[in-house]
């Protein structure tokens, strides 16, 4: 097996320990003799953002390239500026939602999409290979800090909603950047539609005092009881790098990525008069039974946000996106976009009425999630022995193993990283969610006690 460097979203690591400056130095110098040419860089507010960035650009240059600083911005900066600028490439140095102590570095392909995991692998090919691009004295690139890319990013999200409609609406929101990238587009982003907003955690701040930058509903209580007590009509949250987005309704209700992704979806397949919306496999039937509703289709995919971005392009999607909070716009960009998310719902809030409401059309499904050791050699194994289990059974292997049954399903993913499998069931009651995910899991543990 190849060695690898990139998981879902990056190469991350403990600062000084994974994600040290050698390391960075030399995954700057692959990416520099894979992209090439003009390479934008950018960063999240992280303490150890400029030791991080300043190793990748000393490597972009030795491989030649020409390196674009754009300063501390969210990630789909970073991805919209090397696609309206015709770069080669882009780099972001984020960690997204991991701990303050961590770092990592995250690959932005010339489209502007999120690097695809072909791509990634010949960066590694090259990166333990040694195999860099050094140049002379005369070829070595250069470094250009560019200051600007905030503005032509939020000028095209304004351009696709209905602005007027929302500064007419005069919503009022509770905003919450988690000290993190958001917080030099958000504040912007809302201050523009004539929304008033009251800022929680919006200055950046590396070690995200505030909260641990996940926004998870656990972190969000500050912005739950704030949207409560001030009567606002929803709450917004970024995780670290502004690239999903979370919000919390007018009755002071934390909505679920699930939530959010079946109102939008909804909506722009209404919008559009029909068309695909494309969603991974772990995605709630909510979304499916919106989107029918309206009049669309579903296409699943694997999960993660660069395998949707590249359906919807291949189907020609109107929207796309993740249970996370990771919504996807193609007049935008193909990739998750958290200020775009934000202006759309506040459209469709000034437009059909109050968030609660909205949330209250969506289907309701309840959820089981778990997860169980299994040996990385045994995974394969154990996976084909559950689809010989369900034969009987609707069953989809796009994504791990997916048993459908009336009105729910199972999902069985081996993690990437560690060695288990997580278990997601959804279906219309709790009791039946953890019965189903239980006698999966317990298939599952028969089958690894074969030899």
């Amino acid at each position: 097996m190849a060695q690898r460097l990139f998981g879902t979203n990056g190469v991350r690591g403990i600062v000084n320990e994974d994600m040290n400056v050698q390391l960075a130095m030399d995954l700057g110098r692959a990416i520099g003799t894979f992209m090439g040419g003009r390479v934008a860089i950018g960063n999240d507010p992280r303490t150890s953002a400029d030791m991080i960035k300043s190793a990748v650009s000393c490597g972009l240059m030795a491989a030649g390239a020409e390196v674009i600083d754009i300063g501390m911005v969210p990630t789909p900066v970073v991805q919209f500026h090397v696609k309206e600028n015709g770069l080669s490439g882009g780099v972001m140095i984020t960690a997204s939602h991991n701990p303050p102590e961590f770092n990592g570095i995250k690959c932005v392909d010339a489209d502007g999409t999120e690097m695809p995991r072909q791509k990634e692998e010949e960066i590694e090919r090259i990166y333990f290979q040694r195999s860099f691009r050094s140049r002379d004295w005369a070829g070595v690139g250069t470094l250009r800090r560019a200051t600007g890319a905030v503005g032509p990013y939020l000028r095209s999200v304004m351009s696709l909603v209905d602005a007027d409609a929302i500064r007419s609406a005069g919503l009022n929101a509770v905003l919450d950047c988690a000290n993190g990238a958001g917080s030099v587009t958000a504040p912007r982003l809302l201050d523009d539609l004539d929304v008033r907003a009251v800022t929680l955690n919006s200055n950046p701040q590396g070690t995200f005092p505030g909260h641990p930058s996940e926004p998870v509903e656990a972190h969000l209580q500050d912005l739950i009881s704030l949207v409560k007590a001030s009567g606002a009509d929803l709450g917004i949250a970024h995780d670290g790098d502004a690239d999903r987005t979370i919000f919390v309704d007018d009755r002071g209700r934390y909505l679920y990525g699930d939530r959010s992704l079946a109102i939008v979806a909804e909506h722009m397949v209404r919008e559009n008069g029909g068309g695909i919306v494309v969603t991974p496999v772990s995605s709630s039937m909510a979304v499916e039974d919106a989107v029918k509703r309206a009049g669309g289709e579903v296409v699943y995919t694997r999960v993660g946000a660069p395998v949707v971005a590249r359906k919807m392009i291949e189907t020609g999607a109107v929207f796309g996106g993740e249970e996370n909070g990771g919504l996807i716009f193609p007049r935008h960009q193909y990739c998750r976009d958290g200020a775009m998310t934000v202006a759309k719902l506040l459209e469709i809030i000034a437009t059909e009425g109050p968030l609660s409401e909205l949330v209250d059309r969506i289907p309701q499904y309840c959820q089981d999630k778990r997860k169980m050791t299994c040996p990385d050699e045994r995974k394969e194994t154990v996976l084909s022995g559950l689809v010989e289990y369900y034969r009987g059974e609707r069953v989809d292997t796009t994504d791990g193993v997916k048993i459908w049954f009336e009105g729910g399903w199972t999902l069985v993913r081996p993690s990437g990283t560690e060695p288990l499998f997580r278990i997601y069931t959804e279906a219309r009651t709790e009791n039946e969610a953890e019965k189903r995910s239980c006698d999966c899991q317990a298939v599952l543990e028969s089958l690894l006690e074969e030899p």
